[in-house]
């Protein structure tokens, strides 16, 4: 994933690819990994259907290969040392870097509706080998890979019960000589590894600074959910590469002034149901109201007044307008409140989905409705998308379709009036 430099003002890029073949193993950032078993979950006509693509967009059915995160999860943190060097971090430090920050991020996500609980050991596990032997680097060797799983599982298991955890994160101790902070990542195994009577087919690796990337252990985490990259790794490794969602989402950085999930993940994760999603469908008009996304229980939105309101988040919060088999259109009201409190501008956002693109090939490209001018460049990760929303007052036709979105008004207790026409090329 994207990784921003130290005392730099934009990202730099993370490993997104490398093949695990001594255990079978496979980079979540890039290949399809674990069994892909369905779990019917949305009827909506306007819910994609799941498709082989890696970490599909699709949410018509879950991939139960995946632990779905709509209710507590546990997770245990294990503190990774090496004989080429004496930890001077504690493991208490270490796990302070991550939560409860990465915990509170979900619970604000999810209104609630899931929390994930992070054990951390409160002691070293020992490595057999030196950091340097396990080659650890951006995109790792697969034997080198292989070798570090099958040491640190086998460190650990003496200390560990993994059958009471769900999430299992192995943290190396940053300052080891070997250690490369880059290869923070989840690792998906194609072949499971086993402890205490318990297949565990995804670890997530991290070799993180102290202090450690904003809100990196919560991205990871995310893939560990089936949620794909958003960001775009050019090709010859320049070049910007949060063109295709900007600040809109963590899967895209973790370092954007908004990252909140879409309101697409938060319906397909289980936090949104049906009734929070609306189906428009054409020919005429659709009128509707759109929560902000980061309302919830607690969480205070500006309401029309400009005072903070309380008391939403159970009304709609995504609107769909399908245009394809394996494609769609999201409609979505971006507030500054939440998980969005920093968020460059106000409005309704509109994006594409395509449940036919892999993690990391664009299966959500954020539309600008102000295509001329952009934004917060001084800290925003892409400044040509930070203005992306529709603002009160303004149409948007969606550029190929025809979709048009007019933006009406505000509603005393803080929704959105949305206007959404389907387009005559659909």
């Amino acid at each position: 994933m994207p990784r921003r430099e130290r005392l730099l003002p934009r990202p730099r890029l993370r490993s997104t690819a490398a093949v695990f073949t001594t255990l079978s193993a496979l980079v979540a950032n890039s290949l399809v990994g674990g069994p892909s078993v369905a779990e019917p979950f949305s009827p909506a006509p306007c819910a994609l259907t799941r498709t082989m693509a890696h970490h599909s967009e699709g949410v018509d059915t879950w991939n139960t290969a995946y632990p779905r995160p709509a209710r507590s999860l546990d997770a245990v943190m294990v503190f990774l040392s090496f004989p080429d060097r004496f930890p001077t971090t504690s493991p208490d430090e270490l796990a302070a870097d991550h939560f409860p920050a990465t915990s509170r991020f979900f619970r604000q996500a999810s209104y609630g509706k899931f929390a994930l609980r992070a054990h951390p050991l409160k002691r070293w596990i020992r490595m057999p080998k030196p950091s340097t032997a396990y080659a650890i680097q951006r995109d790792w060797n697969a034997d080198s890979r292989a070798a570090y799983l099958h040491d640190a599982l086998a460190a650990a298991d003496p200390h560990v019960d993994f059958s009471r955890y769900d999430v299992v994160y192995f943290v190396a101790d940053p300052d080891a000589p070997g250690v490369d902070s880059d290869a923070t990542k989840v690792v998906n195994l194609d072949t499971p590894l086993n402890a205490d009577g318990t297949d565990i087919r995804r670890v997530v690796t991290v070799f993180e600074q102290h202090p450690p990337d904003r809100l990196v252990l919560a991205h990871e985490t995310g893939h560990v959910f089936d949620l794909p990259d958003l960001y775009h790794r050019p090709v010859d490794g320049k070049g910007d590469w949060d063109t295709y969602v900007g600040d809109w989402d963590l899967m895209g950085s973790q370092f954007g002034l908004a990252p909140d999930l879409f309101a697409w993940h938060k319906w397909k994760l289980g936090w949104l149901d049906e009734r929070q999603v609306v189906c428009v469908r054409g020919p005429g008009p659709t009128r509707l109201t759109l929560e902000p996304l980061s309302a919830g229980p607690g969480v205070p939105v500006a309401a029309a007044s400009g005072a903070p309101a309380f008391g939403l988040g159970n009304g709609p919060k995504l609107a769909v307008v399908r245009t394809g088999p394996d494609s769609a259109l999201a409609f979505e009201a971006r507030s500054p409140a939440g998980n969005d409190l920093a968020a460059c501008r106000t409005g309704v956002l509109v994006y594409r989905i395509s449940s036919g693109a892999r993690s990391g090939r664009g299966p959500v490209e954020v539309i600008d409705a102000h295509p001329r001018t952009e934004a917060c460049w001084e800290n925003s990760v892409y400044p040509p998308l930070a203005d992306a929303p529709v603002a009160l007052g303004e149409s948007f036709t969606v550029p190929g379709n025809g979709v048009r979105v007019d933006v009406e008004g505000r509603t005393v207790s803080g929704e959105w009036t949305v206007k959404i026409t389907p387009g005559t090329k659909l």
